[in-house]
């Protein structure tokens, strides 16, 4: 129905240029949230009528008029109503939305997909310290950064997919410690364990390799132990690499796939960090207070002025320690350097925690004084996640020791299952994933709903044994049923859904629309059946539920869920 739509849409500006010189601009259909309301709605009166000073229903009428003397809506609707304050309805002839069918089985897996806009995005996600196993929080992370790049590709974004690693920082040398403790034999429990080093099982796995001279293999680096115990910055790089490895193949599982990994001690190694502090302190917008730098981020909106430098220590024999860098710094050096690097759009997906970091990096930005604009970078927070098994909330990994692993949730439901239900709420929105659920076969469980629903048409295509491709081209008039024409209205949605959802940042749009989509098939499937022996009547159905199908796999497929023929 896009080509349907175009030629409306056309018809339409052309109707308000007419009556208002400038006015093409309003030119745009909605989708009513009631289908009692017609298929499209126009609200174009009512901002025109303002403008000329003139009744919004006096005017809509005029338009009208205009719009059922032009070809394609004599072609295409069947009616036009004035309804409220001036909003204009649109009905459209039973032809035009059976228009959708031919496009969605031409169009095939590209349906609802946009060509090139012809400009790039960076979209950071997951980048979680390689200080221990990715955790269920992050596999949320993980299954909405690729639905998100999977969206803005198809709206014709050339997407760059980023991790960035916190390979630098109290956390490391923490990580580096708990596994020389644990190499030299002792263990969480042990009165002179610290009460900051990590428990996890993992911790004595690492150690343990080290100690028998492994060599570990991640994406971006290999290191080999030396073996020796008293090794820390050995046992450091080592450990960084045993847990990037094992961070691929938590990610691997998940079938997330990253472009690049961007190390945050080269920001350092690299004097981008040094580079950004000299900017910031030239521009005016630093000062001394304490022994310590601080940042006049309140200048650019933020709610308090921020620390980049921390105060000198002193060091047990007396010797002094310098300041290290609070973590915001190397955050704006880092977004720098994605502008520099020319990505002048930059999605960055984290955790709730990261709320309070939004103000001072983007201060930071506005401060250094490099042509980034106010609101860059934007940002999607999610919330935790609490797992349920067996009505009980699991809370603790024998892993991990302390949280429950993105593998664990796979190992207990499957890949499909974490994926659409992480999906399956907005992002800032409480989830508690429940295990039981996601293993059942019935209904109840949303993903296998709209897996049963994809399986269920191709069973019916199987019995039917011809070509698909034959269908492009069959008589439409037959679909005239409430069911086919609810299935008709969503199959046109599509492209609308996945524009929103692109902009908004927002998939679970798309799997609240394909829980919606599965529904009308089966309620589509109960009503009318579709293997009849009235040929034009079984080609007409045979063609709707392939292109229900064909938009169902579409939609899966960009959550990254799988769909299955056979349930």
């Amino acid at each position: 129905m896009l080509s349907v739509k175009s030629e409306l849409l056309a018809a339409l500006a052309h109707e308000l240029e007419r009556l208002a010189p400038g006015a093409a601009h309003l030119a745009r259909f909605e989708s009513p949230k009631l289908a009692a309301h017609g298929d499209w709605a126009c609200t174009a009166a009512m901002p025109l009528a303002k403008q000329l000073k003139t009744n919004p229903r006096q005017l809509a009428q005029q338009l009208v008029s205009a719009l059922q003397a032009q070809p394609a809506f004599g072609r295409w609707v069947q009616g036009l109503e004035i309804a409220g304050p001036g909003f204009i309805n649109l009905r459209l002839q039973p032809a035009a939305q059976q228009q959708v069918l031919r496009e969605v089985l031409q169009a095939g897996a590209h349906y609802g997909q946009q060509p090139s806009n012809g400009q790039r995005v960076l979209v950071e996600f997951v980048s979680a310290n390689p200080t221990g196993p990715l955790h269920v929080g992050h596999a949320r992370q993980a299954a909405l950064g690729d639905a998100i790049c999977n969206l803005l590709h198809s709206q014709g974004w050339q997407v760059h997919r980023e991790f960035y690693y916190n390979d630098a920082g109290v956390q490391i040398e923490t990580l580096a410690r708990s596994v020389h403790l644990r190499a030299q034999g002792r263990k969480p429990g042990d009165p002179d364990w610290p009460e900051a080093a990590y428990n996890g099982e993992y911790i004595a796995d690492i150690a343990a390799g080290f100690l028998a001279r492994q060599t570990v293999r991640a994406d971006d680096r290999s290191y080999s132990a030396s073996g020796d115990p008293t090794d820390l910055d050995g046992m450091r790089e080592f450990a960084v690499a045993w847990l990037r490895h094992e961070q691929d193949l938590d990610l691997q599982a998940l079938a997330v796939r990253f472009d690049q990994y961007y190390l945050e001690s080269s920001l350092y190694s690299s004097g981008r960090v040094a580079q950004t502090v000299q900017r910031l302190v030239e521009s005016g917008h630093t000062y001394e207070q304490d022994g310590a730098l601080w940042l006049r981020s309140t200048a650019f909106g933020d709610d308090k002025d921020r620390v980049m430098r921390k105060s000198a220590t002193v060091a047990a024999d007396g010797s002094p320690i310098e300041g290290g860098y609070t973590y915001f710094v190397p955050d704006v050096a880092y977004h720098i350097a994605k502008w520099e690097r020319g990505y002048t759009k930059v999605v960055n997906i984290q955790g709730s925690d990261h709320h309070g970091t939004i103000a001072r990096v983007r201060a930071g930005l506005q401060a250094a004084g490099v042509g980034i604009p106010s609101g860059y970078p934007d940002y999607v927070l999610h919330t935790m996640v609490r797992v349920l098994r067996g009505g009980q909330e699991v809370k603790i990994s024998k892993r991990a020791g302390s949280y429950v692993t993105l593998r664990d949730l796979i190992d207990w439901t499957s890949r499909d299952a974490v994926r659409f239900f992480l999906l399956s709420r907005k992002p800032d929105t409480e989830y508690t994933f429940d295990v039981d659920l996601a293993v059942q076969q019935n209904n109840d469980n949303p993903v296998y709903y709209v897996q049963y629903a994809h399986a269920r048409i191709c069973s019916v295509l199987a019995a039917w044994g011809g070509a698909p491709e034959h269908l492009q081209t069959v008589d439409l008039s037959p679909l005239q049923g409430p069911q086919a024409q609810a299935l008709l209205r969503l199959l046109a949605r599509y492209p609308e859904v996945l524009s929103h959802a692109a902009a908004d940042f927002a998939p679970h749009d798309v799997s609240f629309y394909l829980r919606e989509l599965a529904a009308a098939y089966h309620s589509y499937y109960d009503a009318e059946r579709i293997l009849v022996d009235d040929p034009l009547l079984k080609h007409a159905r045979l063609a709707l539920v392939a292109a229900t199908a064909q938009v169902l796999h579409n939609g899966l497929a960009l959550l990254g869920v799988s769909a299955p023929e056979k349930m």
